[in-house]
């Protein structure tokens, strides 16, 4: 991060915490913070970066988008 007030430089990590917290973190409890960290890394891994639909690739997934460049 840049310097205070700067409201650019935290863009694409709000990009991704947004839907984390929506779609993961306000809907569900675990029992200990290593079950919540677990279970954000298999969001992230495993269901955000590879099939989630994103707005920049044409609202496609990653691999949708990367199939029809080969």
């Amino acid at each position: 991060m840049s310097g205070k007030e700067n409201c650019y430089n935290n863009a694409a990590t709000e990009t991704l915490f947004k839907p984390v917290k929506a779609e993961l973190i306000w809907t569900h409890r675990w029992e200990t913070r290593r079950k919540a960290e677990v279970a954000i890394f298999e969001y992230i891994n495993g269901f955000y970066n590879p099939r989630r639909r994103h707005s920049p690739l044409g609202w496609k997934s990653p691999g949708a988008f990367d199939g029809k460049l080969a």
